[in-house]
């Protein structure tokens, strides 16, 4: 048995039979998800040609996709943009290291042309983000543009504590009672 990913070529349907966890594309059989390949020993219906499956792996790897709600870690705060790392997608942690950007205009759906990147995130904040597209080579692209979606952990800027949120863009530090500006999440909502 080998391991597979999903879209690797498994071979030629002249040589096998497409089985459960496979599809037929252009002359070859691929696998359609994460696995063992196997291959049936006897030839069916007389043509000579063995079956070939793809049983799925007790790990599935987590990956994000279009729609999905993820939490990640603000690394970079930029005019544009805040880069970020993909930590979640839904209730299950990431085994590898997804980057992400919120672009400007994906913060909020309201008032965009007024928008500063630094008043919604700081590096080390926490957020609650959906997944608007695969992005660039080099991220998802991420949204915050709705209630429930945006900043769900910071830490104040002077005292280090973490932070409690007063209203959907202001967080109070309740040791010093600063209040940094964030564009935080609703915080009746909770993740799917």
């Amino acid at each position: 048995m080998t391991a597979v990913c999903a879209g690797d070529r498994l071979g030629s349907v002249a040589e096998y039979i497409s089985g459960p966890g496979t599809y037929v594309r252009d002359g070859f059989i691929h696998a359609s998800l994460v696995g063992l390949q196997q291959i049936g020993g006897d030839a069916m219906s007389g043509s000579g040609r063995r079956p070939i499956e793809v049983v799925a792996g007790a790990a599935v790897p987590v990956v994000p996709k279009l729609g999905d709600v993820v939490t990640a870690k603000v690394q970079r705060v930029q005019q544009n943009q805040a880069q970020c790392r993909i930590v979640c997608v839904g209730q299950r942690a990431c085994d590898t290291d997804f980057a992400g950007a919120i672009r400007l205009q994906d913060v909020r759906t309201t008032e965009v042309d007024r928008i500063i990147m630094v008043d919604c995130f700081r590096p080390g904040d926490v957020v609650r983000a959906e997944v608007l597209s695969l992005g660039d080579a080099r991220s998802y692209f991420l949204s915050t543009a709705k209630n429930e979606l945006g900043v769900v952990y910071a830490r104040s800027a002077g005292a280090g504590a973490p932070m409690v949120p007063t209203s959907w863009e202001e967080m109070r530090c309740p040791v010093t009672e600063a209040v940094e500006k964030r564009k935080v999440a609703s915080s009746t909502a909770q993740p799917k």
